[in-house]
Protein backbone atom coordinates (compact mmCIF):
# COMPACT_ATOMS: atom_id res chain seq x y z
CA UNK A 1 0.00 0.00 0.00
CA UNK A 2 1.15 3.32 -0.99
CA UNK A 3 3.22 4.95 1.97
CA UNK A 4 4.42 1.33 3.19
CA UNK A 5 7.76 1.06 4.42
CA UNK A 6 9.10 -1.96 2.96
CA UNK A 7 12.37 -4.01 2.82
CA UNK A 8 13.51 -4.58 -0.95
CA UNK A 9 16.33 -5.63 -2.90
CA UNK A 10 17.03 -2.06 -4.20
CA UNK A 11 18.54 -2.16 -7.70
CA UNK A 12 21.98 -1.02 -8.36
CA UNK A 13 22.53 1.67 -10.86
CA UNK A 14 24.96 0.19 -12.79
CA UNK A 15 22.50 -2.83 -13.35
CA UNK A 16 24.04 -4.93 -11.07
CA UNK A 17 21.82 -6.80 -8.10
CA UNK A 18 22.05 -4.48 -5.17
CA UNK A 19 21.43 -5.31 -1.97
CA UNK A 20 17.99 -5.48 0.17
CA UNK A 21 17.27 -1.82 1.90
CA UNK A 22 13.85 -0.33 3.41
CA UNK A 23 11.83 1.69 0.78
CA UNK A 24 8.66 3.56 0.82
CA UNK A 25 6.30 2.85 -1.58
CA UNK A 26 4.74 5.85 -3.54
CA UNK A 27 2.83 4.46 -6.33
CA UNK A 28 -1.09 4.57 -5.99
CA UNK A 29 -3.11 2.09 -4.32
CA UNK A 30 -4.99 1.84 -7.50
CA UNK A 31 -2.81 -0.23 -9.65
CA UNK A 32 -1.60 -2.41 -7.31
CA UNK A 33 -3.84 -5.77 -8.90
CA UNK A 34 -3.27 -4.40 -12.13
CA UNK A 35 0.78 -4.14 -12.85
CA UNK A 36 3.41 -6.44 -11.34
CA UNK A 37 5.50 -3.37 -10.72
CA UNK A 38 5.62 -1.29 -7.64
CA UNK A 39 7.35 2.64 -7.66
CA UNK A 40 9.39 2.90 -4.34
CA UNK A 41 11.43 5.81 -3.01
CA UNK A 42 14.63 5.06 -1.45
CA UNK A 43 15.13 5.35 2.21
CA UNK A 44 18.61 6.11 3.46
CA UNK A 45 20.25 6.08 6.75
CA UNK A 46 22.55 8.73 5.20
CA UNK A 47 21.38 11.79 6.88
CA UNK A 48 23.48 14.46 4.55
CA UNK A 49 20.10 15.02 2.73
CA UNK A 50 17.97 16.02 5.60
CA UNK A 51 17.42 19.51 4.99
CA UNK A 52 16.52 19.23 1.61
CA UNK A 53 13.25 19.95 0.09
CA UNK A 54 13.22 16.57 -1.50
CA UNK A 55 13.68 14.74 1.22
CA UNK A 56 11.44 13.32 4.14
CA UNK A 57 13.38 13.18 7.50
CA UNK A 58 12.46 10.32 9.74
CA UNK A 59 12.89 10.76 13.48
CA UNK A 60 12.61 7.71 15.60
CA UNK A 61 12.44 9.79 18.35
CA UNK A 62 8.53 10.72 17.78
CA UNK A 63 5.53 8.09 17.21
CA UNK A 64 5.40 8.73 13.66
CA UNK A 65 9.08 7.95 13.41
CA UNK A 66 8.27 4.63 15.58
CA UNK A 67 5.73 3.66 13.05
CA UNK A 68 7.89 3.27 10.15
CA UNK A 69 9.63 0.23 11.56
CA UNK A 70 12.78 1.69 10.85
CA UNK A 71 15.75 1.02 13.52
CA UNK A 72 17.42 4.17 13.07
CA UNK A 73 16.66 8.24 12.00
CA UNK A 74 16.46 8.05 7.89
CA UNK A 75 15.49 10.22 5.34
CA UNK A 76 13.10 9.09 2.81
CA UNK A 77 14.63 10.38 -0.83
CA UNK A 78 12.16 11.42 -3.29
CA UNK A 79 15.31 11.71 -5.83
CA UNK A 80 16.04 8.06 -5.75
CA UNK A 81 12.37 6.24 -6.78
CA UNK A 82 12.74 3.09 -8.90
CA UNK A 83 10.13 0.20 -9.98
CA UNK A 84 10.84 -2.67 -8.59
CA UNK A 85 8.70 -5.90 -9.28
CA UNK A 86 6.52 -6.35 -6.27
CA UNK A 87 7.84 -10.07 -5.92
CA UNK A 88 11.09 -8.69 -4.69
CA UNK A 89 9.17 -6.84 -1.58
CA UNK A 90 10.53 -8.76 1.34
CA UNK A 91 8.79 -7.84 3.94
CA UNK A 92 6.92 -4.55 5.12
CA UNK A 93 8.25 -2.73 8.44
CA UNK A 94 5.56 -0.06 8.86
CA UNK A 95 3.77 3.01 7.22
CA UNK A 96 4.32 6.19 7.12
CA UNK A 97 1.23 7.88 9.07
CA UNK A 98 -1.07 10.53 7.17
CA UNK A 99 0.84 13.59 8.21
CA UNK A 100 4.52 12.20 7.58
CA UNK A 101 3.11 10.85 3.85
CA UNK A 102 1.37 14.37 3.23
CA UNK A 103 5.14 15.47 3.81
CA UNK A 104 6.62 13.22 1.65
CA UNK A 105 4.24 14.13 -1.03
CA UNK A 106 5.38 17.59 -1.22
CA UNK A 107 9.32 16.46 -1.36
CA UNK A 108 8.03 14.70 -4.51
CA UNK A 109 6.66 17.57 -5.88
CA UNK A 110 10.04 19.50 -4.86
CA UNK A 111 11.83 16.24 -6.45
CA UNK A 112 9.93 15.95 -9.62
CA UNK A 113 9.34 19.25 -10.48
CA UNK A 114 5.54 19.40 -10.71
CA UNK A 115 2.80 21.77 -8.60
Amino acid sequence: MRGDVVLVRFPHPSGQRGKKRPAVVVQSDTYAGTVRTVVVAEVTKNLTMKGDPACLFIDLTTPDGQATGLLVDSVVSGLVLDTVYADTIDQTLGSLSPALLQQFDGCLKVALGVT
